[in-house]
C-alpha cells in the first residue's frame, strides 16, 4: 500500500493536471493556492515573463520624402482648383458694361494690352482676372483683332470667346446689277471700311452683282477674288441648263447678251421676254438694235451719258452699237447678275421682236411692226396726257434715244424723252418709226407743271443716292426721288 499524500499536495496536483488537459497557460488562471495553517508563511510566486518586444522597421527617408510631397500637392491642388472654381464662377458673372458697345481690339496687341484696353473701355472690372482665364482656359494665343461688338452686361467669359473665335462685326456692300466694272472699282474705293487698292480690275461682265459680307480692314482685292469667283461659279451652273437651240455658243456670250437684257429692264418678271425678243432677232438674223449699247460704244466703262442719245449718235459706228453692227456686241456692257444669266436661258418661247414702253413701268410686247407701231401710239398718248395734266413724264430722257423730228419738227438737236425700247429695223428691212431704248430708266417726280430728272439705278455717280446703300432694285418699291 502507498503511503497516502498530503492534501496540499494532492490540491496541487490537481490544479496541474487541470492545466496540462485544457492546454490553458498557466497565465491565463491564477494559481490554486491551498488553505495554509495559519502558523505557515506566505511564499511569493514568481510573475510571467514580459512578451518579446516587436523590432521597429526603420522608414526610407526617399518614402518619406514622396509622401511630404504627395501630401503638399494634395493640398497645393486643392486650392489651386478651388480658386478656379471661384475664377470660373466670376468670369460668368455680369460684367459692367450698361449698353451694348462696339469695340476694334487693335492689330498685334496682346492678352495684357487687350485686357487693359477692356478696362479702360468698362468691360470687364479686373485686368488680372482676365489675363488668367485667358490663360487657364488656353485662349491666351488666340485673341484676334477686329471689330467687335459685345452685349450688354457681357460677361468676361463671353467677352474672351468673342475675341478668341474670331467673331467681328460683319459690315456689307452692295453691287446693283447693271453697273460697270469701273462703276463698281469706284464704288469699292468710296467705302472707307475697306483697305488697301484693286490691284488689277476685272473686265467687264466678270463681277457678280450681289451683296456682299466683310470685316473692317478687308481689302478690296479681296472683295474683287470673292465677286469674280462667284460669278465664274453662277455663270457655270446656268450654261449647264441651257437649251441645245439656244443661239448663244459660248458662256462669254452668254454674259454678253445678259449685260444688254440686264440694261434693257430693270423689272425681273420682264427679263426672259425681253430676252426672248435679241434671241428672235438673233435667229432671223436682224439688228438687235439695243440703246445701251451705243451708250457703252461712247463712253465704255463709265456707263452713262448722263442726258439724252441724239439721233447723229445712234448712227456713229463704234464696235457696241449695235444699230451698226451684226448680231452681239464684242463684249458685255455692264455685269448682269444671275437673274438675266438665268433669262437668256430660259427665255420666253414668243415671236415677239419688239417691245415699247407701256406708260406704267412696263412694256408692251409685239410680233410685228404694225402691231409694235399701234403701242408707240398708245405710249404717245399716255405721255401726251400726262403734259396735258402737268404731270412729269415717264422718262427724262437720260441716256435715251431721242425720238424722230415730227412734221413740223426737223431739227437734229434733242427733242425730249421717247419711248422704250422701240426696235429701228422691221424683218422686211423697212425703215421702222421709233428706235428701242433701255428699258430701266424710271423717272423722279417733280412739281407740277416741271420736267422731271430722271434717274437711272445702274448708273453709280454722284448723282446716285443709292451709292454704297442696301437696295433692291428689282423690289417694285418705288426708286428713292434725286435731291434737286
Amino acid at each position: 500500500m502507498r503511503p497516502a499524500l498530503p492534501l496540499d499536495r494532492v490540491d496541487a496536483g490537481i490544479a496541474a493536471r487541470d492545466v496540462r488537459e485544457s492546454g490553458e497557460s498557466i497565465m491565463s488562471q491564477p494559481p490554486r493556492v491551498a488553505p495554509r495553517s495559519p502558523n505557515e508563511a506566505l511564499k511569493p510566486v514568481a510573475p510571467p515573463a514580459p512578451p518579446p518586444k516587436l523590432r521597429k522597421r526603420r522608414r526610407s527617408p526617399f518614402i518619406a520624402l514622396l509622401s511630404g510631397l504627395f501630401t503638399t500637392a494634395l493640398v497645393l491642388a486643392g486650392a489651386l482648383g478651388g480658386g478656379i472654381a471661384y475664377l470660373d464662377s466670376r468670369s460668368k458673372a455680369p460684367g459692367p458694361l450698361a449698353t451694348d458697345r462696339v469695340l476694334i481690339i487693335p492689330k498685334e496687341n496682346g492678352v495684357t494690352e487687350i485686357a487693359d484696353l477692356l478696362q479702360r473701355e468698362g468691360l470687364i472690372e479686373h485686368p488680372w482676372a482676365f489675363k488668367v482665364a485667358a490663360y487657364t482656359s488656353g485662349k491666351a494665343a488666340s485673341l484676334k483683332a477686329g471689330e467687335y461688338l459685345f452685349k450688354a452686361r457681357a460677361s468676361q467669359k463671353d467677352i474672351l470667346d468673342v475675341i478668341a473665335e474670331g467673331k467681328a462685326v460683319e459690315h456689307s456692300i452692295t453691287i446693283p446689277e447693271g453697273l460697270t466694272s469701273e462703276q463698281i472699282m469706284a464704288r469699292l474705293q468710296q467705302n472707307d471700311m475697306l483697305s488697301g487698292d484693286v490691284i488689277q480690275v476685272p473686265r467687264e461682265g466678270q463681277i457678280l452683282p450681289d451683296t456682299y459680307k466683310f470685316q473692317r480692314g478687308s481689302t478690296r482685292q479681296a472683295i474683287v477674288d470673292r465677286m469674280t469667283r462667284e460669278q465664274r461659279r453662277i455663270l457655270n451652273e446656268v450654261w449647264a441648263k441651257r437649251p441645245a437651240d439656244l443661239p448663244i455658243k459660248t458662256p462669254a456670250e452668254l454674259v454678253i447678251l445678259a449685260s444688254i437684257v440686264e440694261k434693257e429692264t430693270g423689272r425681273a418678271d420682264e427679263r426672259p421676254r425681253v430676252a426672248g425678243v435679241f434671241i428672235n432677232r438673233l435667229n432671223r438674223k436682224m439688228k438687235l438694235q439695243s440703246d445701251p449699247t451705243i451708250v457703252y460704244g461712247l463712253v465704255g466703262g463709265k456707263g452713262t451719258l448722263g442726258r439724252g442719245i441724239t439721233r447723229p449718235e445712234i448712227t456713229q459706228p463704234t464696235p457696241y452699237n449695235t444699230y451698226v453692227i451684226d448680231g452681239l456686241p464684242p463684249g458685255p456692257i455692264a455685269n448682269p447678275g444671275r437673274a438675266a444669266l438665268e433669262a437668256v436661258v430660259n427665255h420666253s418661247r414668243t415671236k415677239d421682236l419688239y417691245f415699247v414702253a407701256d406708260g406704267s413701268g412696263g412694256h408692251a410686247f409685239a410680233e410685228t411692226l404694225e402691231q409694235h407701231n399701234r403701242n408707240v401710239a398708245r405710249w404717245r398718248q399716255v405721255e401726251s396726257a400726262r403734259r396735258d395734266s402737268g404731270r412729269p413724264a415717264v422718262d427724262g430722257g437720260v441716256d435715251r434715244a431721242e425720238p424722230p423730228p415730227g412734221p413740223d419738227q426737223r431739227s437734229e438737236a434733242p427733242a425730249g424723252p421717247r419711248p422704250d425700247n422701240q426696235a429701228a429695223t422691221a424683218p422686211d428691212g423697212a425703215e421702222p418709226e421709233t428706235f428701242p431704248v433701255p428699258g430701266n430708266r424710271r423717272a423722279a417726280s417733280g412739281p407740277a407743271g416741271t420736267r422731271a430728272r430722271a434717274f437711272d439705278a445702274s448708273e453709280g455717280t454722284t448723282r446716285d443716292p443709292l451709292l454704297n446703300k442696301t437696295f433692291d432694285l428689282n423690289s417694285p418699291k418705288q426708286v428713292p426721288q434725286l435731291k434737286p
